[in-house]
């Protein structure tokens, strides 16, 4: 598991920090230190100037915007209510300044010169111009810093509706529906998890043996029914794949996740301003925000399984992705379910004995240990907390 989470790492973008706060802060201390020492009282006198010009022209930017708003969005955006208009076009930051600015004017305004009121004047309406221009706009990675935090972009909601219109409803009964099916046709899978596939060229065919010889549609699952947005009795299904390496067969549960295809297919079409470029990063969102979104659920976690696909490679290795799953399969021998864990016996001190002290040495067999609320992805350590138990869990739990 540690390996898959290494080449994630190195693939899916980590949400962005705090080092432009920091390397701006740092220019500003430098920049305004060497100013202080060549002259403070410059200093003084030109930073409250810059601060009243600066705030200045950010109120009058946001009273364009207020035009723009109340003019012809008043009913359509707002409802008519002129309380929203102006909490969508004057942010906290803008309404500081507006009190910075009265501030100023009402204190210190009086004993500036010409020259310096003309300044302010020219430098708040050049910061208009420049800022409507979009010269002192937003530069892409900023927008896209933002949608990121308010989670704004398409593979966020893609996310969560695959999440609550589908994982969510199938994958809790999923095991449960395994283990009868097993009961039922003989067959057993090498894992009961659901495995999806997220291609990074969201790329999504119908077949899944199309894409690499090695695996081969085995079975469907049987249908799970349910009622659903007033549809009665809709049908979930699901697919077993046979995987074969080395001779050696691996079935388990297998799809691609299918709103990827809605990321490909606005891709294609013009109107949707959608480049490769775009669907990349997207589908890397899309695989961050499902991953969270599953870690965090109680009903999926430890039953799904998030398979990650470089077409790259694919495209260099026809069996690219049968070793992928394999690899995938072949970890998940070494976790162990949480259900598992809650299951152990606990150690019951008799009156008089004490486990930690006893003249025989003590086990070498590991005993399982718990790390983090998903399953454990560490190879279990050496633990004597229970020497009398360990080889019964070891022979139970092998």
């Amino acid at each position: 598991m540690q390996v898959v989470r290494m080449v994630e790492d190195c693939v899916v973008p980590k949400p962005r920090g705090r080092t432009p706060v920091v390397c701006a802060l740092g220019f500003v201390s430098i920049a305004f230190a060497m100013v202080w020492l060549l002259d403070s009282a410059l200093v003084r006198e030109q930073s409250g100037l810059l601060v009243v010009a600066l705030s200045l022209g950010a109120t009058l930017h946001s009273l364009c915007l207020l035009a723009e708003e109340w003019l012809f969005h008043s009913q359509q955006r707002y409802g008519g209510s002129i309380q929203r208009m102006l909490r969508a076009c004057f942010n906290r930051a803008t309404l500081a300044g507006v009190c910075v600015v009265v501030l100023l004017l009402v204190v210190g305004c009086l004993q500036w010169t010409h020259e310096q009121r003309v300044f302010c004047v020219l430098t708040s309406t050049f910061y208009l111009l420049l800022k409507m221009f979009r010269v002192l706009g937003p530069a892409p990675v900023e927008i896209s810093e933002v949608c990121e935090s308010r989670q704004l972009n398409v593979a966020h909601g893609l996310a969560w509706s695959f999440y609550l219109g589908y994982l969510k409803l199938v994958i809790p009964a999923l095991e449960e529906q395994v283990k009868k099916d097993s009961n039922q046709t003989g067959v057993i899978l090498h894992s009961s998890r659901l495995h999806i596939l997220l291609p990074l060229s969201a790329v999504a065919p119908a077949k899944i043996e199309e894409e690499d010889h090695n695996i081969c549609f085995h079975q469907n699952l049987t249908e799970m029914q349910m009622d659903r947005a007033g549809v009665r009795r809709r049908v979930y299904k699901h697919s077993i794949y046979k995987i074969t390496n080395q001779e050696k067969e691996y079935l388990c549960l297998l799809e691609y996740a299918t709103p990827l295809l809605t990321l490909y297919e606005m891709s294609q079409d013009n109107t949707a301003g959608f480049s490769e470029h775009d669907r990349r990063q997207q589908v890397l969102l899309f695989h961050r925000t499902l991953s969270h979104i599953l870690e965090t659920s109680l009903e999926c976690r430890n039953r799904y399984r998030l398979i990650l696909i470089d077409d790259q490679q694919a495209a260099a290795d026809p069996h690219y992705l049968s070793t992928e799953i394999i690899r995938h399969l072949q970890q998940q021998k070494r976790e162990i379910p949480m259900d598992i864990l809650e299951e152990l016996p606990q150690p019951v001190a008799e009156q008089g004995v004490n486990f930690h002290h006893q003249d025989e040495p003590l086990s070498s067999l590991p005993s399982l240990m718990i790390s983090q609320p998903h399953s454990l992805r560490s190879e279990p350590e050496e633990n004597t907390d229970y020497t009398q138990n360990n080889h019964y869990n070891h022979n139970r739990y092998r």
